[in-house]
């Protein structure tokens, strides 16, 4: 094989991604998860792991932010900050304490595409990353949201705190299984600085169209 060949599997990989998920991720946390079909607190985990599995559009942000790599403790940096920032709108929009309209969920849909296209731009065109902590956490609010819509109108009490405490449980150990999969990955790519170069480039590129397209569909509805 050639030396590039690992980049172009990358690509590949993003590009088929984008043609296979992209009009379902287009609107992808359009859907609610009724209360009384979820059995207890497990039953919320086990949705919180499905909704972020399912949910390309987070894992292609996480993707976009670890792309240019790093030590491993700017890696949990990094992680940590999108993990605090999305269970905080999580828990406030789930609980009823921050509330959106139809159109406001939509437009924080979008900003969640828009987010892939600006850490793909962002690995393209700058070559320091110094602020990105601080970039993943403001965005890591944004992708909160999306994880509420999920949880929405499900109430106060008990039984809505239990249920947010299980789904967010649920996202969080999915999270972790992409990223610790992802991250070994990234390091090993990493270590050959042309092919590092040719994946954050190319890899860029795939993100930033996938980004654009998820964001002008659900900004027009």
């Amino acid at each position: 094989m050639k030396p590039s060949s690992p980049a172009r599997v990358v690509v590949l990989a993003l590009i088929l991604l984008a043609l296979g998920l992209g009009p379902a991720a287009a609107h992808a946390h359009e859907v609610q998860v009724a209360p009384e079909a979820v059995d207890g607190f497990t039953g919320w985990v086990g949705e919180g792991i499905r909704h972020i599995l399912a949910g390309a559009d987070h894992l292609l942000f996480l993707l976009a932010v670890l792309l240019v790599g790093g030590t491993f403790r700017r890696i949990l940096l990094l992680v940590t900050s999108f993990t605090l920032a999305h269970s905080l709108t999580l828990a406030l929009t789930a609980l009823g304490w921050w509330t959106l309209s139809e159109r406001g969920t939509r437009w924080a849909e979008a900003a969640i595409a828009a987010s892939i296209l600006y850490m793909a731009l962002e690995n393209l065109f700058l070559r320091r990353h110094g602020h990105r902590a601080g970039l993943t956490f403001l965005f890591g609010l944004v992708h909160g949201l999306g994880f509420a819509s999920v949880l929405g109108g499900y109430g106060s009490g008990a039984s809505a705190a239990a249920a947010l405490a299980g789904f967010n449980l649920g996202v969080e150990l999915g999270q972790a299984v992409v990223v610790a999969f992802l991250v070994p990955v990234l390091r090993i790519v990493q270590r050959r600085p042309l092919l590092h170069s040719k994946v954050v480039r190319l890899s860029s590129i795939c993100l930033a169209g996938v980004g654009l397209y998820w964001m002008v569909a659900r900004a027009v509805g």
